[in-house]
Parts: structure tokens; sequence; C-alpha cells
């Protein structure tokens, strides 16, 4: 895949984008604002993600190996 092509991709992928969102229909200042809205939910979005599912996968993880059975030795019972 060449250098032309991606940019033709990349060029064609904006235009869905703006046909899915209706933002061609906007004036230029209005784009600013909805481009700027959507990127900052965005990367609020991302950084919500990167800080709690990897908590939320552990805790999940560790209800799921004592529900079945697979529990943590108790710190007690190492020291006896």
């Amino acid at each position: 895949m060449d250098i032309k092509s991606t940019k033709k991709y990349l060029y064609w992928l904006y235009c869905q984008f703006e046909l899915i969102t209706c933002s061609y229909l906007m004036e230029p200042w209005e784009k600013v604002l909805f481009y700027t809205f959507n990127i900052t939910m965005l990367a609020m979005v991302l950084y919500t993600a990167y800080t709690f599912v990897p908590g939320h996968l552990s805790t999940a993880f560790q209800f799921f190996l004592h529900l079945f059975g697979n529990q943590h030795e108790n710190t007690v019972s190492i020291v006896k």
C-alpha cells in the first residue's frame, strides 16, 4: 500500500465520518466546537478506561477465583 492510496483511504474515511455525523452541513466554527467536544470526550473515556479498568478486572478475577474455589491462602495460615 503506497502513500497516495493511504491518503486517499484516510480522506475517504473522513468523508464517511462527516456523512455519518452530518458535520458536512455545519459552518466552520460549529465544526471546531463539535470536533473539540468529541475529541475531549474520547480522551476522557480513554483515560478513564486506562485508569480504572485494570483495577476492576483484577477485582473481578479475584472474585471468580474465590467463587470457583481457588482462594489465596490466608496470611495467618502461612505464618503457622
